[in-house]
């Protein structure tokens, strides 16, 4: 082996962790800005946000529903990756479940708008919701269990059930401004814990 392949062999990381960091700055930047304006917001407003230029997102997103793709499975990513991060860094799986439902309600608020940009194709949209389902239910199955076995909260939760409850309550915030599912979310969070 030669110094020239090792350096060869350096360089290719170094690039490709920019050009992830690069596209995660352009994911974070639509995923705001579809919260805000909606997911037809115009393609300038993303690019303006993420500090690039608008044929930067088309080089990488070609088509608005690339774009919409990939900033749902950034979410999906971020929120997984949470799970075990918030287990290890917070006091107690109790508190970690709560703040790792928050980032799930975040999520949310985006995904309704992503969904429903989604659902002319429905086999992707389905394809999509099965990622959903395969990366987030055992993150959330993960806190839960850890939470009943510090005797937090009941141990017969179901991650998915849970989810869904969450994801219900998110739903009425797309219609009325006064509805705070935050709220809901946190009533329903505190009212899984163990009485003492």
């Amino acid at each position: 082996m030669n110094d020239g392949d090792g350096g060869a062999g350096r360089a290719a990381p170094r690039k490709r962790a920019d050009a992830l960091r690069n596209e995660r700055t352009l994911l974070d930047a639509a995923a705001a800005v579809f919260v805000t304006s909606g997911v037809e917001a115009p393609v300038r407003d993303i690019a303006a946000r993420a500090g690039v230029g608008v044929a930067t997102i088309y080089r990488h997103f070609p088509t608005r529903a690339d774009l919409i793709i990939a900033v749902y499975r950034h979410q999906v990513e971020a929120c997984a990756e949470a799970g075990p991060a918030l287990l290890s860094s917070v006091a107690s799986p109790y508190a970690a479940l709560g703040r790792w439902i928050d980032l799930f309600v975040d999520f949310l608020v985006t995904k309704h708008g992503l969904a429903a940009a989604l659902r002319s194709d429905s086999a992707g949209f389905e394809t999509l919701h099965a990622y959903f389902l395969d990366r987030l239910v055992p993150v959330c199955t993960r806190l839960l269990d850890a939470a009943a076995a510090a005797g937090e909260i009941r141990s017969d939760l179901n991650a998915l059930e849970l989810m869904r409850g969450v994801g219900n309550l998110c739903i009425g915030a797309d219609n009325d401004p006064r509805y705070d599912a935050r709220r809901l979310v946190a009533l329903l969070i505190a009212g899984l814990r163990r009485p003492r």
